[in-house]
């Protein structure tokens, strides 16, 4: 696969979660946070299952495997947690943005945690990226709890594009990866909803359609295309490219909530998709460079 096709895939996968914001957001009027993440990724366990056991040698994974897929799970499910309890207290349009603060954290911890050295645009790419989610939040000053909890989700977001892009490489297993991220993810929901949050049948009827997109669409289908074009793309660039579900969340947001963004918010959407043209671009043109 190209590395083009890698990021139209990225891509995708941005805009299925963009518009799943949405979904997460009218969800919680029917059901608490914990079960919809606790159903939302056992959707999604289901969905990409059968493509996974035909993926590579087949077969349920070796102990290898499971391990990152554990590992992939707990973030997952922690950047979900903080993401779903944040937008309880915030915007489509600010859980969004803050969310893309990831652009920022997976580099870094890239380099910290495994001396992975990122080409050089990456980093003005990043503060690029950084400072359009900062206009478009308004300016830290009107930040508030839920902001917050969303914020510090990054890390947790962070770390799992960082351990999927290496497992993925390491196993050759994308989908394997994302069924057992899913299924770990799925479980940790259900215990801890299962001690928290009260579960009924209309509860889950009232978010079905919520649930169908969230697990089906945002959970099983964007999140194999985040493996699959993780593969053939580098880390940083992956999380450049998966900023954009930031201005497209704020998008749908506008269309199908009524939210509104200001004059300052909209040069913050243009600075993000700045960013992620010129961490594409650049190398291209610096090969071009060389080469002639």
């Amino acid at each position: 696969m190209s590395r083009l096709v890698a990021n139209l895939l990225l891509l995708l996968a941005a805009t299925i979660w963009g518009a799943a914001f949405v979904a997460q957001t009218t969800a919680m009027a029917s059901i608490g946070p914990l079960w919809f993440i606790a159903i939302r990724f056992a959707l999604a366990a289901i969905v990409v299952a059968p493509f996974a056991l035909r993926e590579g040698e087949g077969g349920a994974g070796d102990a290898r495997s499971w391990r990152y897929g554990a590992a992939i799970g707990v973030f997952l499910f922690l950047g979900a947690l903080v993401q779903q309890i944040g937008l309880l207290h915030t915007t489509v349009t600010n859980g969004g943005f803050l969310t893309s603060l990831y652009v920022l954290t997976t580099p870094v911890l890239g380099f910290l945690l495994f001396r992975e050295m990122p080409h050089r645009v990456i980093w003005p790419g990043a503060a690029l990226a950084l400072a359009g989610t900062w206009l478009l939040g308004g300016g830290l000053g009107q930040l508030n709890w839920g902001d917050a909890l969303i914020t510090i989700g990054a890390i947790f977001w962070g770390m799992q594009i960082l351990l999927l892009g290496r497992g993925s490489r390491a196993t050759g297993r994308p989908l394997l990866l994302s069924v057992q991220q899913f299924a770990v993810t799925a479980a940790l929901g259900l215990l801890v909803a299962a001690l928290f949050e009260p579960i009924s049948v209309a509860a889950v009827r009232g978010a079905a359609i919520e649930l169908l997109y969230a697990g089906v669409l945002s959970g099983g289908l964007a999140f194999a295309l985040q493996a699959v074009g993780q593969r053939h793309t580098p880390n940083a660039d992956a999380a450049i490219i998966l900023s954009a579900e930031a201005p497209l969340a704020s998008l749908f947001g506008i269309l199908l909530l009524g939210e509104r963004v200001s004059a300052i918010g909209a040069v913050g959407c243009t600075l993000i998709f700045a960013a992620i043209l010129l961490v594409q671009l650049a190398p291209e043109w610096q090969r071009r460079r060389n080469a002639s």
